[in-house]
This record gives C-alpha cells, structure tokens and sequence, in this order.
C-alpha cells in the first residue's frame, strides 16, 4: 500500500512538473537554511491501549533534549507564470541523546530499570512536496499563496541500554497532506518579507493519512526577512516554530520486526528553530 502511493505521488509530481515546464515563465529555485532547534516540549509514550500505555516519558527534560541541535533544511522549486508555486522540502531531523534513568521506565513493554545508562534516538526526518496559487498574481511586488501539500515521514525511534541487554524500537514511514498559506512582499530597495505556515489537525481516516481513525495534527509557521543580493540571489535568517502530536492506536499490521507489537502510541513534539540561509534562483 504505501509503495503504491509513493508511485502515484512520483507519478503526479512528474505530470505536474512536466506541463509547468513548458510555460515561459518558468523559474526554479533552490533554498538552504542552517542553523539551531532548540525543543519546548516532547513526551512520548507507547502501550497496548491509552489506558495501560506505559510510561508517559519526557524527551526534553528526562532524555537530554533540553540542548540546542543543529538544523537544517532544503528546498528546490519553481514559480510558473507568477501564478504557481510549487516546491520540495527536505528536513533531516536526528536528535541522539545519552541519559542515566533516574526512575523506572516502561516503553511499550520493555521496562528499563532505574540507573540504566541509555542511549535515545528520536529520528523525524521529511520530505515534503507543497504548491500554491497567488490571489495577488497581478501584483509583482506581493504574493498571497494558498494550496496543498504532502508530507512523507520517515520515524525512527530507539531506547537502548548502552550495554545493549535491552531495546525498544519504532519505525515507520507514513503519508500526511496538509493545507499551505505562503504569503510574501518585495520592498524597492531589496528587503522582503515573508511568511509560510503549513498545517492540518484531523483524526478521519484518509485525511490523517490512514485508513483507520487516528488523531494527529502538524503545524510547520516561519517568518522571513531577507535582502536581495542583485536579481537572483536572497540572503536570508528565519525563525520558525514546528510541531506535531499524534494519539491513537494504529490499525496496520504488524509487517517489519522494527514496528512495536504494542499498537497505542502517544508523540507530542513542539520545537523553534533560528536559521540564516540563501535562495537561489534562475
């Protein structure tokens, strides 16, 4: 199943980026963004049901997230007939932590006796293909934005004694679309201004990306200033604040050894970012 929409989406970004080619006003782009995360909040918690889940674990303030980590994301797109935008983001995001457990606690069914030394790995990359249509495509200097994107997850989770005598695992790649607003402003003189903010909040199947009722929400909101260096070149620092929760039991079967067998599964994450970075284009 998640092959055959991953074809599908390859298919359609294809058909879309091949009709848009052939307009000419057709202007590509390539964006990078360095810089720092730092997480506000992130519980995780994983169990049989949401009655006997285990224990409610805070990433941020018992699993040494309460650091600063490096940052990065990437973006290549292209406005057509200044009316369309369309763009692929890719952000890698790996955060490895080392703690002592002060307390008992109890992922999925693993229990981890207090004292062990752990090491914790929360992986969430995405990629992530977002388009928009500008309301205001008669004013150069302006753009208003609005449309639709699809975001695909990579998840890789781990809890593992550093003597390796015990391990907790959850992956899972997984499809979720989203709404985009996109809105940005070109003064004379070579600043800009701009905003974007990606999000949906649903618990329906097949608008959560599943097809079994799942609660989960993303928001993805940043604001830009930059400064035109010549035509084609923007010099740029962002802040951005990312997030997203997810709570409910999955209706997938078990199929890989690395997906837990206990199937309720609770992940709130809330985190800013602070970032400088150019844009390119043609």
């Amino acid at each position: 199943m998640m092959r055959k929409r991953a074809i599908v989406l390859l298919l359609g970004i294809l058909i879309v980026s091949g009709v848009f080619a052939s307009s000419s006003r057709f202007i590509p782009f390539v964006e990078t963004e360095q810089g720092l995360i730092s997480v506000l909040s992130h519980t995780y918690q994983n169990g049989t049901s949401e009655i006997s889940a285990g224990t409610d674990f805070d990433f941020r303030n018992n699993g040494g997230q309460e650091i600063a980590f490096p940052f990065s994301r990437y973006v290549v797109g292209a406005t057509i007939a200044n009316t369309h935008r369309a763009w692929l983001t890719y952000q890698p995001l790996r955060l490895e932590t080392n703690v002592t457990f002060r307390d008992a606690v109890t992922i999925g069914n693993v229990l981890f006796a207090a004292g062990s030394q752990m090491d914790l790995l929360y992986s969430f990359p995405f990629y992530r293909f977002s388009y928009t249509y500008d309301v205001l495509s008669k004013h150069a200097e302006a753009d208003v934005g609005i449309g639709l994107a699809l975001q695909i997850r990579n998840a890789s989770i781990v809890f593992e004694k550093v003597d390796g005598t015990a391990q907790y695992v959850s992956q899972n790649l997984g499809f979720v679309p989203a709404l985009v607003l996109y809105s940005r402003y070109e003064f004379p003189f070579g600043l800009v201004l701009s905003a974007e903010i990606t999000g949906i909040y649903t618990y329906l199947k097949g608008l959560n990306g599943a097809n079994f009722t799942f609660e989960g929400s993303i928001l993805d909101a940043s604001l830009r200033m930059g400064y035109l260096v010549g035509d084609d070149v923007q010099l740029f620092g962002n802040l951005r604040f990312f997030g997203g929760t997810a709570n409910g039991t999955s209706g997938y079967e078990v199929d890989a050894w690395t997906e837990p067998t206990t199937r309720y599964t609770k992940n709130n994450i809330a985190a800013i970012t602070v970032s400088v970075g150019v844009n390119k284009s043609w």
